[in-house]
């Protein structure tokens, strides 16, 4: 199968994958945005599951770990994957040390389809489909690793004049939020676009909804605005 992966991507953030768990630093924009994402997983997981203890999940593109670390807390059975093999042994070593059971693993979501197809409950794919070559090919790839009736969640930013503004140029060249190049708007997905490709891949939409960062008060906020950042949920048919 080809890989969707964009090594210039990955090699991108491995040179700053000792930044993952400072606050303070140069993912200090994730650590304030996971809260509010991780209360939606959690909630949807549940609404689906009933429960999060024992639900497996494959976190793809997990990077540090600050999305698998909350879900392991949960009782969820969390394996992780990324292709940066330093952005896992950073992970490893937090998980370690917060005495957290995840399986974390050097790979893609195309080899693990082929190793595990349908072979988790809940599959993310969060911030990292607009950091891939081939979108279309990623989303098929999350879809076979997914059991039917599973859930995928795809959270990105869209395509827009305003994300273009707010999530780009404002993020990387005014506040510096993030660094210099850390996202390429061109890559960046609109919703459409990403459920034309979960459609061909044997997913169904079932919710789509925005987050939104108030500058004034420095908090994030569900949303029914798609504009900028938003997730859309998808269950295997």
């Amino acid at each position: 199968m080809t890989s969707s992966i964009d090594q210039k991507e990955v090699e991108k953030f491995s040179r700053i994958a000792d930044e993952w768990w400072n606050k303070a630093g140069k993912f200090k924009p994730l650590h304030d945005f996971n809260p509010i994402r991780i209360e939606h997983i959690k909630r949807k997981i549940e609404e689906k599951f009933l429960k999060i203890s024992g639900v497996k999940i494959l976190d793809v593109g997990c990077g540090g770990g600050l999305v698998a670390e909350p879900l392991a807390r949960a009782e969820a059975d969390v394996t992780a994957i990324d292709a940066s093999e330093r952005n896992i042994q950073v992970a490893k070593i937090h998980a370690e040390k917060s005495e957290l059971k995840i399986d974390y693993r050097v790979s893609t979501a195309e080899e693990m389809s082929e190793k595990f197809a349908k072979g988790f409950d809940v599959v993310l794919a969060l911030e990292i489909i607009e950091h891939v070559a081939d979108p279309e090919s990623f989303i098929q790839s999350c879809a076979n690793l997914v059991s039917e009736g599973g859930l995928v969640f795809v959270a990105t930013i869209n395509r827009n004049l305003k994300s273009l503004a707010l999530a780009k140029i404002a993020v990387e060249y005014l506040l510096r939020w993030l660094p210099v190049g850390t996202h390429d708007w061109r890559k960046f997905l609109k919703p459409s676009e990403v459920n034309s490709y979960a459609k061909k891949a044997g997913l169904t939409l079932k919710e789509l909804r925005g987050f939104e960062y108030n500058l004034f008060n420095s908090a994030w906020k569900e949303s029914a605005n798609l504009s900028v950042n938003y997730v859309a949920v998808f269950e295997k048919r």
